[in-house]
């Protein structure tokens, strides 16, 4: 038996700001909101605990600053990796500099309040949802 990542949690400071960011770069839905002002968003028809793990993005009036340990890598699913930047740059995302070479088939970038994220090079299909059978 073995672990499956179900969800990863975000702390923000301005948590609708981050959760519309990232339902943008993803394509997810807002799936649920909780009392201490956390939202939830994830694959449209999906929800919690399908193949692809949601977002909790979780109001934190001090959240984490500087170099996070783990960090968020996306792939385009339905242009390429330029036109992917373009698009990840227009919604909010800014470059971030840790040290590329320029060699890179990567781009680093950092969301809306500063948490880096990579866009890889590859483009992947997009994920479908699970067949109630």
């Amino acid at each position: 038996m073995a672990c499956r990542i179900s969800e990863l949690v975000l702390d923000a400071s301005d948590a609708e700001r981050l959760a519309a960011f990232w339902r943008e770069v993803l394509g997810y839905v807002e799936i649920g909101r909780e009392d201490d002002g956390s939202i939830e968003i994830g694959p449209p028809d999906t929800g919690f605990g399908g193949l692809q793990p949601t977002l909790v993005i979780s109001p934190n009036s001090t959240p984490r600053t500087g170099k996070l340990r783990l960090h968020i890598d996306v792939n385009a699913t339905d242009r390429d990796q330029d036109a992917e930047l373009e698009r990840l740059l227009a919604l909010g995302a800014e470059r971030a500099d840790v040290g590329q070479t320029g060699a890179e088939n990567w781009h680093v970038l950092a969301d809306p309040e500063g948490n880096e994220f990579c866009l890889l090079h590859h483009r992947l299909q997009p994920a479908r949802p699970q067949s109630s059978e």
